[in-house]
C-alpha cells in the first residue's frame, strides 16, 4: 500500500494554524469525520492520545508521525498537515514541529499498521522532500509532491 493513495484533498491541512500539539491533533482526527463513524472517530481520537500519553511522536527533523490503532476499523486512514507557525511537539531532538503525518489503522492488521509507519518514515526522513512540501501552499501540491516522491523513491 502507499502512503499518497491513504490522502486526499480533505485530509491534507496546508497553512494550518493551530496553538498547541492537542489542538493540532484533534484537527487532524477531525478530518475523518465524514469517512467513520461517531463511535469511531471517539476511538481513533483516544487511541491516538493515549499513545502521545506514553511517549511523544515528535520523531525529529521538525516532523511529528503520531499514529494510532482501533479494533473497529476495516482499513487505514491518513492526514497530513504542514503548519503555519511551529509549534511544541515535546520532540525528541526538542525542536518544534512544521510537519505532521497522522496514521491510524485497523487493530487486526498491525504488520500493515508497521509497514505503513516504516515507509512514512523512511520517506519523510528525506530532507528535500520535507523542504518540497514546506514550500507548498496548498493540498492539491502536497498530494502531488506526495504522489511523485513515492513512486520516485519506491519505485510505487
Amino acid at each position: 500500500m502507499n502512503i499518497y493513495s491513504l490522502l486526499d484533498k480533505s485530509t491534507i491541512l496546508a497553512n494550518l494554524s493551530v496553538e498547541n500539539k492537542d489542538d493540532l491533533l484533534h484537527k487532524m482526527i477531525d478530518v475523518f469525520e465524514h469517512m467513520v463513524t461517531d463511535d469511531q472517530l471517539k476511538d481513533i481520537r483516544k487511541s491516538v492520545f493515549e499513545r502521545e500519553r506514553i511517549m511523544s511522536t515528535g520523531v525529529g527533523k521538525n516532523l511529528a508521525i503520531p499514529h494510532g490503532k482501533v479494533a473497529s476499523l476495516d482499513d487505514s486512514f491518513a492526514s497530513f498537515a504542514v503548519l503555519e507557525e511551529p509549534i511544541d511537539f515535546d520532540s525528541i531532538d526538542e525542536k518544534p514541529v512544521k510537519m505532521a503525518f497522522l496514521l491510524i489503522g485497523p487493530e487486526k492488521k498491525n504488520s500493515t499498521h508497521i509497514k505503513l509507519l516504516s515507509r512514512i518514515s523512511r520517506l519523510m526522513n528525506r530532507s528535500n522532500f520535507r523542504d518540497t512540501l514546506l514550500e507548498c501552499d496548498t493540498a492539491e501540491e502536497i498530494l502531488d509532491v506526495f504522489k511523485k516522491e513515492e513512486v520516485q523513491y519506491f519505485g510505487k
